[in-house]
């Protein structure tokens, strides 16, 4: 089969995108390359193991195992990538506050990389709750490799994340031995059970405004205003969202805009009024300005 061509909009940087893909962790679910990224994916419930490359304004969709489904391809990417997105209206919001201006040349093209699965989503924020990034990662990769499907292409191993039915029918002790917390056990175990008795999906909060989305998540052991709000930002792309109490956050704007380390809710309020329906790419922005220092989960 020839190559899936898939446009790409201004303001696009496939680099940029890259760079944040690979940034030194030991991340299961994709790999990068010189000028790719490899990454294994459910299409019609078969793993289908794809390589992204740019060729002009068009990214280069090439499938090497698994099945064929050029309309499900795209439609994955352009979430991962969020490519139907017009990215100037944020940029002129960042032109015009001093501190952040350099973003637009320095970052150009960033997008804000996804988790199309929310039940992935949701396993990665609590995976990485109280714990640094490096070791979350960590986490991550034994519970994938343990109970993810596996294919396997020029030697290298690449995974699905796992299958809420499978995580829900664990014991918590399967997951300490790895590990985990007894709390973070139970949190994914409880988790998986919502996805895999129809409580929760994807589906089912786009549906909901955000607000009403955030009530619903938070009501589940487990999940804080962050981690809805991290899921929200990350899967349903919802750019409302703030990751209160975010490391990661607060330390960018400590740098940038001299905010203490734990400045005050009212205080972020009133600095994302500026940012007004980006204030998720703004949040992503300032976890890009803390480069390879960052400790907090993205």
């Amino acid at each position: 089969m020839n190559p899936i061509l898939l446009p790409v909009p201004p303001q696009f940087s496939f680099q940029e995108c890259l760079w944040f893909l690979d940034r030194n962790y030991d991340d299961c679910l994709h790999e990068v390359r010189e000028n790719s990224v490899l990454k294994l994916l459910s299409v019609n419930e078969k793993p289908t193991l794809i390589e992204i490359k740019q060729l002009e304004e068009n990214l280069q969709i090439e499938v090497i195992l698994g099945e064929i489904d050029e309309e499900k391809i795209c439609h994955f990417v352009s979430e991962w990538f969020d490519l139907e997105r017009d990215l100037m209206p944020f940029y002129q919001l960042l032109t015009l506050d001093e501190d952040l201006k350099y973003m637009v040349s320095d970052y150009h093209g960033l997008r804000l990389l996804g988790i199309p699965d929310l039940f992935e989503a949701l396993c990665w924020s609590i995976i990485g709750q109280q714990i640094n990034l490096s070791f979350a990662y960590k986490l991550k990769r034994r519970l994938t490799e343990t109970y993810g499907e596996k294919q396997t292409y020029q030697n290298t191993d690449f995974y699905l994340f796992p299958k809420a039915e499978i995580i829900a029918s664990l014991a918590v002790e399967e997951l300490k031995n790895m590990q985990f917390s007894t709390r973070k056990a139970e949190y994914l175990i409880e988790i998986a059970r919502h996805f895999s008795n129809g409580i929760l999906s994807k589906t089912m909060l786009e549906s909901l405004s955000t607000e009403d989305a955030v009530k619903k998540l938070v009501a589940i052991r487990g999940i804080g205003e962050w981690t809805a709000n991290y899921a929200l930002m990350k899967s349903l792309k919802r750019l409302e969202c703030v990751t209160y109490g975010d490391v990661g956050l607060y330390n960018a704007l400590n740098s940038l805009k001299n905010f203490p380390k734990k400045p005050l809710r009212k205080d972020l309020d009133t600095f994302f009024e500026a940012f007004k329906d980006w204030e998720a790419y703004t949040v992503f922005y300032l976890w890009r300005s803390l480069a390879v220092k960052n400790t907090a989960i993205q």
